[in-house]
């Protein structure tokens, strides 16, 4: 197998431009005595960004030729550099500090890599990621509909979202077919569920979606829901409900 298509299995499209580097670091805005967890380095782009006076850098990749390559150039007692699926590997070290996270996930697991990251809620300051465009508009419940969306839901519970900027497939060395975007995510002071009420809460909204086509009355009907109970229209599809709507069915369920 050639390095190309190595890296396509591997989901590594490595972002190169200066422009869109020095945007990313502007957004993040690293701080001095900051904490990053960052997850699929590569080659380090946008490490050097985050590098500097005071703070330190953690870092996870899948291809160890890169963890090899990034202990060697920033061989400091500061940072260290990991191999490992960030998917399977222990992340308990989030016990230890607050981090802030950020990272140009893989496409493809981007989502799983998130809802992971979650279960850390408690430790993590903010998370800025480089996704597909698409799936920042799901996280961010935005796009041409502007209706409700599962992953959208699910992370509004708990976070407060933005897309930053669009970050053209022109950027990468390997040219991605689809557009990117930039977003930020910010744990609320005041999440709408606690942390140990996640699983059940999307357990409830992966049913609330499991029909798209079906009213969140039908879709919830096993539930045994009383409607009157809420200032909520039955016949709505979940799409069309905000996330202040969910919060209120899952508070109401066990009354």
């Amino acid at each position: 197998m050639n390095d190309r298509a190595h890296r396509r299995k591997l989901g590594q499209n490595y972002l190169v431009d200066p422009v869109i580097l020095f945007e990313i670091e502007r957004a993040i805005n690293p701080q001095e005595q900051n904490s990053f967890f960052e997850i699929g380095p590569g080659t380090g782009a946008l490490t050097k960004h985050l590098i500097g006076q005071n703070r330190t850098v953690l870092a996870m990749d899948l291809d160890k030729k890169n963890v090899d390559l990034l202990s060697k150039e920033f061989n400091d007692a500061h940072h260290k550099f990991l191999h490992g699926d960030v998917l399977k590997e222990s992340l308990d070290f989030f016990s230890e500090k607050d981090y802030r996270v950020v990272g140009n996930l893989p496409y493809n697991i981007s989502t799983q890599i998130i809802i992971k990251l979650i279960r850390y809620f408690d430790n993590i300051q903010d998370l800025h990621f480089l996704v597909q465009k698409e799936v920042a508009q799901r996280i961010c419940n935005t796009g041409s509909s502007n209706h409700s969306g599962r992953l959208g839901v699910k992370i509004g519970a708990l976070f407060n979202t933005a897309i930053l900027f669009d970050v053209p497939p022109e950027s990468f060395d390997i040219k991605p077919k689809v557009q990117s975007a930039f977003i930020r995510m910010i744990p609320k002071t005041r999440p709408e569920i606690n942390l140990d009420e996640f699983t059940e809460f999307s357990n409830l909204i992966d049913l609330s979606f499991s029909n798209k086509r079906k009213s969140i009355k039908n879709n919830l009907k096993k539930l045994g829901i009383d409607f009157k109970n809420f200032n909520i229209n039955p016949l709505a599809r979940a799409e069309e409900l905000a996330i202040e709507d969910f919060i209120s069915i899952f508070r109401g369920i066990d009354q």
